[in-house]
């Protein structure tokens, strides 16, 4: 299973105690997957779409809690008109009295995530959206997300609108916020996890990279010794130089540090690397 039908079935399981709540997350549900109808012998029905048995079954559930309407039996119109007058038109945004409540907006925003909602597996990446139909309901989305102090984008993708999260610390405060307390940690931790390889892999690759420069430098200072010590002699040049030269020579793999304390009297690094800058420059000279 996918990390997010994980957070689906941790979520589906979550029922809040307040009715105000249960129902703030049935509207959601409705709002973003459900339909009304009636059928040709005149008998009404409500259902949603959705490929996820445990939305359905959450549907199916908050039905019979709050409205004691059950699969098996048909619908009476007080039954619908009832649920019609307290959730209104699925084609607009759900109505604001009903999430009010920061308790109702967390359960709103549960029932829209069990519908449509996702998220990517958190070990390849970061990012939580909410595929919308309608611009109307992708805002007030949007807004009730941001009412938690969560930054949430919208983009349209093709006849879409996805309301979106992409930082990590955001996803595991939405998910705080939904109640998935489970899934937050499992979040967490691959996220704690994954940083660390990232911070190791770049502390790895910054001292390679410095090897590579320090053995590359050392290379090129043993190479511009030779060519003095083969097109002028290495006697010839001033005493500080010719000891800086011989060192090197007989120390290809030293360190600056290690070089300046061999040298009589010893320096420190600024200073070796001052005089193998000098042999640089003057074997540059000898080329020309």
């Amino acid at each position: 299973m996918s990390f997010s039908g994980e957070v689906k079935e941790e979520l589906a399981k979550q029922i809040s105690p307040a009715r105000h709540c249960q129902i703030a997350e049935l509207a959601a549900i409705m709002n973003f997957c459900g339909q009304y109808g009636r059928g040709a012998d005149g008998s009404y029905t409500i259902g949603i779409q959705t490929e996820n048995e445990v939305v359905a079954r959450k549907f199916f559930t908050l039905l019979q809690k709050n409205y004691n309407i059950n699969t098996d039996v048909a619908l009476s119109e007080k039954q619908v008109r009832g649920l019609l007058d307290k959730i209104g038109d699925l084609d607009a945004p759900v109505n604001p009295l009903i999430i009010k409540n920061a308790c109702c907006q967390r359960a709103f925003l549960r029932g829209a995530f069990l519908c449509i909602g996702s998220m990517s597996d958190p070990e390849k990446g970061y990012h939580l959206e909410f595929v919308c139909t309608d611009p109307g309901k992708a805002q007030q989305l949007q807004s009730v997300i941001h009412g938690f102090d969560i930054d949430a984008k919208i983009v349209v993708r093709k006849k879409y609108y996805v309301v979106y999260v992409k930082e990590g610390s955001g996803i595991v405060d939405l998910l705080n916020v939904c109640e998935a307390h489970v899934s937050l940690m499992k979040f967490e931790n691959l996220r704690i996890l994954k940083e660390m390889r990232n911070s190791i892999n770049r502390r790895v690759n910054c001292e390679a990279a410095n090897i590579t420069k320090t053995v590359n430098a050392a290379s090129r200072q043993i190479e511009d010794i030779e060519y003095i010590r083969d097109h002028y002699g290495i006697s010839k040049l001033p005493k500080n130089l010719q000891e800086m030269a011989m060192i090197r020579l007989e120390n290809p793999d030293a360190p600056l540090k290690d070089l300046g304390e061999m040298l009589t009297p010893p320096v420190g690094k600024s200073g070796v690397n001052h005089r193998l800058r000098k042999l640089s420059e003057f074997a540059d000279r000898l080329r020309v």
